[in-house]
């Protein structure tokens, strides 16, 4: 039989033993150590957690990020040198009453900030942000494809 040591408390166990009073917990101890950290450290989730989509029409870029319970007054939308689209914001912190008692917490918070380099053929000046139903959708126009100038040569003879 094999016992697997258990990488956070030194206990060991038996997992190959169904009758064994003792259960091997790979994520025990993860509690321990995420109270541990610094609160700006476990506020930094919210960069990991904001998802955006990208996707490329004939006539534009189109992002699409989720920002559920955010207001617009919340996000930035900005356009830096070099063709660099950037979306930050910041998910505000729910107030903790004395009396109350939590009993999980897995919505994040914190700032978030993403950026994005866009090719040479977007039209920087003229990006547009919506917000509507927590889905912010920046659409950042393409210029038209030049398409080469064919000219005929008459063939003599």
């Amino acid at each position: 039989m094999s016992i697997i040591p258990s990488f956070f408390t030194g206990s060991r166990s038996n997992i190959f033993d169904p009758f064994s009073s003792e259960i091997w917990d790979p994520f025990q101890g993860f509690s321990s150590v995420l109270s541990n950290l610094p609160e700006s450290s476990r506020e930094t989730t919210a960069i990991a957690n904001t998802r955006i989509d990208w996707k490329e029409t004939p006539e534009a870029h189109v992002f699409k990020a989720d920002l559920p319970g955010l207001k617009k007054e919340e996000v930035k939308v900005e356009v830096e040198e070099g063709r660099v689209l950037q979306i930050s914001g910041e998910r505000s912190r729910e107030n903790e009453e004395k009396n109350d008692k939590w009993h999980r917490v897995e919505r994040s918070s914190g700032k978030f900030l993403r950026r994005f380099r866009l090719p040479e053929n977007a039209k920087m000046d003229q990006v547009k942000a919506a917000m509507e139903n927590g889905v912010l959708t920046v659409t950042v126009p393409k210029e038209e494809e030049k398409k080469p100038e064919v000219k005929a040569i008459d063939i003599s003879g």
